[in-house]
């Protein structure tokens, strides 16, 4: 199975229905606030961490001159990114390889833009992975990354890690707030690090639905990500234990709520 920094990722559709369908609805809205257009239309840009590369396809339907080339460590989401993106008719301009964030497979100084959505958390040595996405783009280009505020704002992940430190006093230990760059200052501190000019951040906002308590629970199951590899330590009684008190916070559905994730926005100096 696929592993980012050491944590298991479950196949492609796994990780789809756990999370690659709010990275879908987050990824426009990143678009809206980082300006690649700003210095020009993008010719080519990359998407670290591509995933299922719904960023790596946003890019390529709001410029479609544009080149995209998505990078990503698990060979089942660069054929799964791959597959879809034929389906669409869009492999003329997206392509996806296999690669890692800190050793890119491109040369230096040929991207416009260099992108990293919800993947910097999961790097092992993030600030080599953004010295990359910085060595790969040109001088005046575009570095922009985001990460879900796991510390508060992440909803659906919150609720988790909060009905998990009630029901199992080790969760506090593995909670996703305690990855580096998804703290406060995280993403800004290590485009600053970077030597990266101009920056600028904030909070994005998505919705998030499911259409009922079972929407929300199941995909947990398969191992996902961190919260997904805490429920795997759990035996049978206590993954019930879990599912009761988040059934309690939660209710039948449908569940709503709201998401935050932090972003920012730099520039190579020209």
């Amino acid at each position: 199975m696929p592993c980012h920094g050491g944590l298991v990722f479950g196949d492609a559709a796994a990780y789809e229905a756990f999370m690659g369908r709010w990275s879908m609805v987050l990824a426009p809205v990143l678009l809206d606030r980082v300006r690649l257009d700003a210095v020009g239309v993008p010719e080519r840009v990359v998407d670290v961490g591509s995933g299922t590369g719904h960023l790596a396809r946003a890019v390529a339907r709001r410029w479609p001159g544009c080149e995209v080339v998505g990078v990503d460590p698990a060979p089942g989401f660069v054929a799964a990114a791959t597959e879809r993106a034929a389906a669409d008719g869009e492999t003329h301009r997206v392509r996806f390889e296999h690669g890692d964030a800190a050793h890119l497979p491109l040369e230096s100084s040929t991207a416009d833009a260099a992108l990293a959505q919800l993947v910097l958390n999961f790097v092992p040595d993030p600030r080599a992975g953004v010295l990359e996405m910085r060595r790969v783009t040109r001088a005046g280009g575009v570095l922009a990354a985001a990460v879900w505020d796991y510390g508060g704002g992440m909803a659906m992940l919150r609720a988790f890690w909060d009905a998990a430190a009630a029901t199992h006093p080790g969760a506090g230990a593995v909670d996703e707030a305690l990855a580096r760059p998804a703290r406060a200052g995280g993403i800004e501190g290590l485009f600053e690090a970077a030597g990266l000019e101009h920056l600028d951040g904030g909070v994005l906002e998505v919705p998030m639905r499911f259409a009922t308590f079972d929407d929300y629970w199941t995909p947990f199951l398969a191992g996902t990500g961190p919260a997904g590899d805490f429920v795997r330590t759990l035996d049978e009684p206590g993954r019930e234990v879990l599912r009761r008190e988040l059934h309690r916070r939660l209710g039948d559905g449908p569940v709503e709520m709201t998401s935050a994730a932090r972003w920012v926005r730099g520039s190579v100096a020209g």
